[in-house]
């Protein structure tokens, strides 16, 4: 089952990983394959090309990154049984370290991303060297939750062109320069058989009911419990991860770096991949080495802010 046909020309997964239950996963890889393995797990929503410039500087910079689709979204498979929660996409992420060898990677996740990532660790499911936060923590506003699953829930029925997608985008994400060329729209899409775009994921993904509260206590027990290096960084116009929300995941974890990127929204890695880029790889060049041992994270870390120096969706 799938949201419909690819578009011509939209690029073809590098890799297929089978993952819970036979689930295939798709995924693209950069970099020396012998490098540190670095995982990309993108939001609610997106794809795994949400980490393409970011993959590309890290496999650039002597790292084995991969970035994959999670179950329901782009070239991976939907669920049979339409569950998304984040146990199944533990599970997957398990699948997929294994289909890679075995290694012990750092995990790099976004929203939903770096809640399966943050879970992954916290809960000891994974023997992490690292893991870095984009924008999400135990405390997010509801707001900006909110705001993303109405944009999510617009046009059941498809779109009617690439002009009314990038109308749709605009008017959520207004602070983004709006793109020349609309056919770069494909990836996020799918060709319905009524001849209308869609998005390229399972709306059973939408339906699922979200205990906020409930979450939040299950990833603060799992901020706590982290004893690796953690690098967070947040958006400086996030409606979703706001500074209090930063602050109490640092009171949580205080020897976490902490990293707010000012000019970038809740998509970080899309809005400014430069500035993020240079300050992922800047952390793992010190956590986790392309020679030798990972490094012992310090006690403590001060907070910093940067500025003026993802995909287009995203529910946490």
């Amino acid at each position: 089952m799938s949201a419909g046909q690819r578009l011509p020309g939209t690029p073809e997964p590098m890799h297929r990983w089978p993952g819970a239950g036979g689930v295939m996963i798709a995924g693209d890889s950069w970099g020396d394959a012998n490098g540190p393995l670095v995982l990309l797990q993108h939001g609610g929503g997106q794809t795994r090309h949400a980490w393409k410039g970011a993959g590309e500087a890290l496999g650039a910079a002597g790292y084995h990154a991969v970035a994959f689709d999670a179950r329901g979204h782009g070239d991976s498979d939907w669920s049979e049984t339409g569950i998304y929660g984040q146990d199944i996409m533990v599970e997957d992420l398990l699948h997929v370290i294994d289909a890679l060898g075995g290694r012990r990677p750092v995990l790099v996740g976004a929203s939903m991303g770096g809640g399966t990532s943050l879970v992954a660790i916290g809960e000891d499911q994974v023997d992490a060297t690292a893991l870095v936060l984009v924008d999400i923590a135990p405390r997010i506003e509801r707001a900006g939750v909110d705001k993303i699953i109405n944009f999510m829930s617009l046009k059941p029925e498809g779109f009617d062109s690439l002009e009314e997608v990038a109308e749709a985008i605009a008017s959520y994400q207004p602070h983004r320069t709006p793109p020349r060329d609309l056919q770069g729209l494909g990836k996020n899409l799918r060709l319905a058989p009524n001849g209308k775009y869609r998005w390229h994921w399972d709306p059973r993904f939408m339906q699922a009911k979200r205990d906020m509260e409930q979450r939040m206590l299950r990833l603060e027990e799992c901020a706590r419990a982290l004893k690796l290096p953690v690098q967070l960084v947040r958006g400086g116009l996030s409606d979703v991860l706001s500074e209090e929300g930063a602050r109490s995941f640092l009171a949580l974890c205080p020897h976490a770096e902490y990293m707010n990127i000012t000019d970038a929204g809740h998509m970080v890695a899309g809005d400014r991949n430069d500035v993020f880029a240079n300050a992922v790889t800047d952390f793992l060049y010190r956590a986790v080495p392309l020679q030798g041992e990972p490094v012992q994270p310090p006690h403590e870390t001060h907070p910093h802010h940067v500025g003026p120096p993802g995909d287009i969706n995203d529910i946490p």
